[in-house]
């Protein structure tokens, strides 16, 4: 009698101990992700989505911050698009640095004109509630504000202009390569001139709220989600943009696939992919800052993530991320820009303030996260291996704690 007391117990203890380990599995909802949007100098005035790559809504309302800081880099550069289209033909037999269109006004040789610079370290603070509202859909509610600063040591020490030179000068790039050291390290100066002679322009320590962000997700129960451990989800998105420069309302929707792998030895293993498009600018409030005249911003993001469990329930992660964004300025423009800068002085990269603005933008993300039932912290780095320079660095911090049962 006594041997079948003792076997019942070390039953119910071993079942006890495996419901547990099943928890700490569980608890994890597809991959975490914090939010790493660029800190593009037009991107922060529009709402660009952010994909989900979670495979259920939350079962608790939970609160999220984060910190992120980019270093963007542009010389400053001048652009003439001429509007004869007999010009635009014979500007497009000529590679771009060739090309040798001289304006003279606006009778003789009618031409849009536009200027940008853009040397800054952008931070950005953003706030979300996320609210299970059912099993199948929840609402996530985010505010974005940014801080324009120099980057200076010690707030901003991977990010800063001399850490990047340093990095140049002694690891990888040659010295100052973009002509950060020409124009001085460390500095604020952010202007941009539209095609319609506004103007952007921000000062050290400017702050303002970028805006509100509105984004509904449906997780829709596909017989595949048990047999082949695969989850779909699907959003729609509101972007209240509350900035001076360009107050609009944006829409978008998005498409996100997650295959999950239970390995051996509490290891998981975490694959997804989403695709998303925004129609920028759908309703302008008040005049606003020509931001590209592209109206759709289009964007393709995979992760892969592999997690292993501890014996206290927790989770280390580890993730890579790749996006590319379709481009700000519509690509045919390209083919008879004229750009103006200073390419003597600066060998390289002295025509990507203008000329990225009408190419895809890619970015690669490392992510590492710790995380616990009540608790979730991440951290990244956001490299541009393109060095298209908007930004160049990113880093990002990130902490997600339920506030609701």
């Amino acid at each position: 009698m006594l041997k079948k007391v003792i076997f019942i117990i070390t039953c119910c203890f071993c079942c006890i101990l495996t419901a547990q380990q099943q928890d700490s599995l569980l608890f994890k909802n597809g991959i975490d992700k914090p939010s790493v949007l660029a800190t593009h100098h037009f991107g922060i005035f529009s709402s660009r989505i952010n994909t989900n790559f979670k495979i259920a809504p939350q079962k608790n309302t939970t609160i999220a911050f984060s910190s992120i800081s980019g270093n963007n880099f542009h010389p400053f550069l001048e652009t003439y698009l001429p509007k004869d289209p007999k010009v635009r033909k014979e500007q497009s037999e000529f590679v771009w640095h060739h090309r040798e269109f001289r304006f003279e006004n606006q009778e003789t040789t009618p031409a849009d004109y536009m200027n940008i610079v853009i040397d800054a370290v952008i931070k950005e603070f953003r706030l979300s509630i996320n609210i299970p509202l059912n099993k199948k859909n929840e609402l996530d509610i985010a505010l974005r504000s940014y801080l324009i600063n120099k980057g200076k040591y010690p707030f901003s020490f991977f990010t800063s202009d001399e850490t990047i030179e340093w990095f140049h000068s002694n690891l990888i790039g040659g010295e100052d390569p973009y002509g950060r050291r020409y124009y001085g390290l460390n500095q604020v100066n952010f202007k941009y001139t539209d095609r319609n002679g506004n103007i952007l322009k921000l000062n050290n320590n400017d702050f303002f709220i970028g805006g509100i962000e509105l984004n509904h997700f449906y997780y829709p129960t596909f017989s595949i989600n048990k047999t082949k451990n695969i989850y779909f989800n699907f959003g729609s998105h509101l972007g209240i943009n509350t900035s001076k420069y360009n107050p609009s309302l944006d829409l978008g929707i998005s498409a996100n696939a997650i295959k999950k792998i239970e390995l051996n030895n509490n290891y998981q293993l975490n694959t997804g992919v989403g695709i998303n498009v925004l129609r920028k600018n759908i309703i302008n409030i008040k005049e606003v800052i020509d931001l590209g005249n592209n109206s759709y911003l289009a964007a393709i993001e995979a992760d892969v993530e592999i997690a292993k469990f501890t014996k206290q329930k927790n989770y280390n992660a580890f993730s890579v991320n790749y996006q590319i964004q379709s481009r700000y300025n519509k690509k045919k423009e390209a083919d008879y820009y004229q750009l103006i800068g200073k390419w003597e002085e600066i060998k390289s990269g002295w025509e990507y303030g203008f000329s990225n603005l009408y190419k895809s933008l890619s970015y690669w993300t490392f992510i590492y996260t710790y995380g616990r039932p009540n608790l979730t912290v991440s951290l990244y780095f956001k490299e541009d291996f393109k060095i298209n320079n908007a930004p160049d660095l990113q880093i990002g911090i990130s902490l997600k704690v339920p506030v609701f049962k």
